[in-house]
């Protein structure tokens, strides 16, 4: 295992970008969205936590928020269709030879019994979608990699799970090693990658300690770092552990981080596939969608198909926070609604009235409770302002206002901004301030705010300024009412001071 500074010599302008150069100290407080949800339920550890330093967002303990780094008590895990939780679910597989005597490696044999083409129309077939980010098909970012010519090309995993609310990675790599290994080999041969790279988060510390010790084991079995059985190809895989960057979840700035470069956005095009680590061709997924590639080749595409609903096939983790009476790790069909997520699978609240959902990652906006029969699916999240993501829910209570929130959506966005882009360098920390204002009941400037927000929208050259641009825009304008906020959303008087205070 190699930390981000053993990987490079990172000078002060990198360096300085990052802010957790070493693990926390044991007992830091969470500020992540799903442990600010709860903070009600542990005043002194959220007061802790809004003043520790340095920030520390996930430790992928939602289900337990407040949360607090070591932390570690089990993670309830549900399964109504185990195709990613089976060893999960049946409390771990960390051990190469019990994991090929269960089957594993049946699914990379087959791969190496495929041309390149037949290998990938797999993956096309299936409907396999990224997991993480936008949606964008899986087997169409493959193809464009095995076409790019050059003589050497690159496999990154990204596992930067750092949308707060989200944990589903953290369990796939600690309990469930060696499916993430084998999926990286089943694409390394897809798209012809020599060398693959797993780019950790550095707050995932038992995950560190589980994967290196995998590889270690894929090494010694000959899975890794050797010519592959029934053919020439060789492949080996490095752990990486980043310093702390939401950003970091950006593909193109994951590039350049693990370069040892600061890790800015990229301009695009030219995409990754085309030009991505050190200038050539990069595969990049995240943990999650590349779990899903040894049960698509074993059972085949269409099984795979077979399960989901519209554009959205296969099936899908989530992360209930500790707001549900029933938290945890679930994995369901695509198609299930958000009301049976929150009823049926979640319990609904323990406490309080339900103001609304955060689903999928922290700028993907707050779904009201009227939005709820919403089919769980790409295209359905999208059009009522929703994401799938990572597929983290954070249930927030009415002891939550529409204010609180946007000022600590906010105040974690503009912190965590690359700085690239002047509209989000300069315009998520000012409406950061005037969000903080705002839940203060001070009156604010409604068309200073609706235009930063226009900028952030238009200038931001990734998700991460366009997402605070559309968060405010879909949840909540301070500066003027809407009736999202006014009949039942914000908190237990039912109105906020922002409506009161501030003008259209």
């Amino acid at each position: 295992m190699e930390s981000l500074h053993e990987h490079h010599h990172l000078g002060l302008a990198t360096a300085s970008f990052y802010h957790l150069a070493h693990p926390p100290a044991t007992g830091h407080a969470c500020q992540g969205l799903a442990c600010f949800a709860a903070r009600h339920d542990a005043p002194q550890r959220w007061s802790a936590a809004s003043s520790d330093t340095p920030p520390l967002y996930c430790v992928g303990q939602c289900f337990r928020g407040p949360a607090a780094w070591g932390d570690d008590d089990p993670t309830p895990v549900t399964a109504r269709r185990a195709v990613l939780l089976t060893h999960v679910g049946a409390g771990g597989m960390r051990d190469i030879g019990t994991y090929r005597k269960g089957g594993g490696g049946q699914a990379l044999q087959r791969a190496l019994t495929l041309q390149r083409d037949a290998l990938i129309g797999q993956i096309v077939r299936s409907g396999l979608r990224g997991r993480g980010g936008a949606g964008f098909p899986t087997g169409r970012k493959w193809q464009a990699v095995a076409d790019a010519k050059a003589p050497r090309k690159y496999l990154v995993v990204n596992a930067d799970e750092g949308d707060p609310g989200s944990f589903s990675d953290r369990l796939l790599l600690e309990d469930d090693p060696f499916r993430l290994i084998e999926a990286c080999m089943i694409a390394a041969v897809a798209v012809g990658a020599a060398e693959g790279f797993i780019y950790l988060r550095q707050e995932y510390a038992a995950a560190q300690t589980i994967l290196q010790a995998a590889l270690a084991q894929a090494r010694a079995h000959g899975w890794l770092g050797h010519p592959l059985p029934g053919c020439e190809h060789s492949f080996d895989l490095t752990l990486v552990v980043g310093r702390g960057s939401y950003l970091c979840g950006e593909e193109t700035a994951l590039l350049n981080s693990l370069e040892g470069r600061r890790p800015n956005v990229r301009v695009r095009p030219p995409q990754i596939t085309e030009q991505g680590l050190w200038g050539a061709p990069t595969l990049v997924n995240n943990v999650e969608t590349l779990c899903a590639v040894p049960w698509i080749i074993t059972h085949g595409a269409e099984a795979y198909a077979a399960l989901g609903h519209g554009r959205s096939r296969g099936t899908k983790l989530l992360s209930l926070n500790s707001l549900f009476r029933r938290p945890g790790l679930y994995e369901v069909e695509f198609g299930i609604t958000l009301r049976q997520i929150v009823e049926d699978l979640g319990g609904g609240l323990r406490r309080g009235r339900l103001m609304g959902v955060m689903v999928g990652r922290p700028l993907a906006g707050l779904i009201p409770p009227s939005l709820l029969d919403t089919p769980l699916e790409y295209e359905a999240m999208q059009a009522i302002g929703g994401a799938v993501g990572h597929g983290g829910v954070i249930a927030f209570a009415d002891d939550t206002s529409i204010a609180e929130l946007m000022a600590e959506v906010f105040r974690f966005g503009a912190g965590e901004s690359c700085g690239t882009c002047t509209p989000c360098r300069l315009g998520s920390a000012e409406l950061a301030r005037m969000s903080a204002d705002a839940k203060a009941g001070i009156k604010g400037d409604g068309a200073r705010w609706r235009a930063l927000v226009e900028a952030l929208a238009a200038g931001s050259l990734c998700g991460h300024g366009r997402g605070l641009a559309d968060f405010a825009r879909r949840t909540f304008s301070p500066f003027r009412r809407e009736p999202f906020c006014c009949t039942r959303c914000c908190g237990p008087a039912g109105r906020s001071r922002i409506c009161a205070t501030t003008t259209a």
